[in-house]
Order: structure tokens, then C-alpha cells, then sequence
């Protein structure tokens, strides 16, 4: 059974090394607001789309005072590479066995040009501080997303 997680929900906890091995988990971020993104594959059209709207709207989610973490089942050269060719101001994590990624509900079956596939599902999630979901975002369209989660953690700061 897919796991589905609401706004309110306690965060599941993660520990992932990003593309240069470094480890990030969600522990090491509390006390902040972490943007945790779910996305298919790096350098790919809707995923590249998405990122560069991350990138875009970087320092206007810093300004909130959020970091933005990316995942995929990707692994560390590809995030690499995928950071340096469209310099993304953000980690990439690699979730190679996808068990974050489940935790989440993020990883299961969707539909990909017509057919029923296993996958990664794009899908945001907003964790404040307490670790707590603030928002989430279930099925994401690539394009613009970005602005659609600063909205979300400005009107959390009001």
C-alpha cells in the first residue's frame, strides 16, 4: 500500500549522501525549513525544467530562510554532472535503493505516456522546522513549481 503523507505529518526521517558523498539527513536540518523534492531522472526535460526553476528561485527561498534538497534514484556522477551543467546552487541526493524516496510515497506506479510504470513520482515537500510537513504536493508539474512553493513558505512566515 502507497504511503500518503498530509500537511501536519511528522517528516519520516532520512539519511542520504548528496553528489560529492557528502551526508545529509533531516536531523542535521532541524530548526530549519527544508524543501525536499522528488524528481525522475537528471537532465532530462521536466526535470531539468524544475531544477532550474529551484535554481532560479534560490535566493528567494534562502530569503525564507528554507534550504531546497533535490532526489532522485540517481547516482552521485549524474548528480554531479547535472549540478554543473545548469549550476545548481543545491545538493542532489542519491536514493538509489528509493527507500527515502517510498518513505515518502514518492516512488510507486504512475502514469508515463499512457501506461502504468514503476517510478519516481514528482512530488514537493515542505518540512518546518518542528519537522512537521507544512505543504505537500502529491503530483507536480514541472514547469513554474518552484514559484508554487515559495507562495506556500511565504505564507507559512506570515
Amino acid at each position: 500500500m502507497a504511503v500518503t503523507l498530509d500537511a501536519g505529518d511528522s517528516a519520516p526521517d532520512f539519511s542520504l549522501t548528496d553528489q560529492d558523498g557528502k551526508i545529509h539527513s533531516l536531523a542535521k536540518y532541524a530548526g530549519k525549513t527544508v524543501v525536499l523534492y522528488f524528481y525522475p531522472k537528471d537532465d532530462t526535460p521536466g526535470c531539468t525544467k524544475e531544477a532550474c526553476s529551484f535554481r532560479d528561485n534560490h535566493d528567494a527561498i534562502l530569503a525564507k530562510s528554507a534550504v531546497v534538497l533535490g532526489v532522485s534514484a540517481d547516482d552521485a556522477e549524474s548528480h554531479q554532472a547535472f549540478r554543473e551543467k545548469f549550476d545548481l546552487p543545491f545538493p542532489l541526493l542519491v536514493d538509489a535503493d528509493k527507500t527515502v524516496a517510498t518513505a515518502y510515497g514518492s516512488w510507486g506506479e504512475k502514469e508515463m505516456y499512457g501506461k502504468a510504470v514503476i517510478g519516481m513520482i514528482r512530488s514537493t515537500f515542505v518540512i518546518g522546522p518542528d519537522g512537521k510537513l507544512i505543504k505537500v504536493w502529491k503530483q507536480v508539474q514541472a514547469e513554474g513549481h518552484a514559484e508554487h512553493v515559495l507562495k506556500a513558505l511565504e505564507a507559512s512566515t506570515k
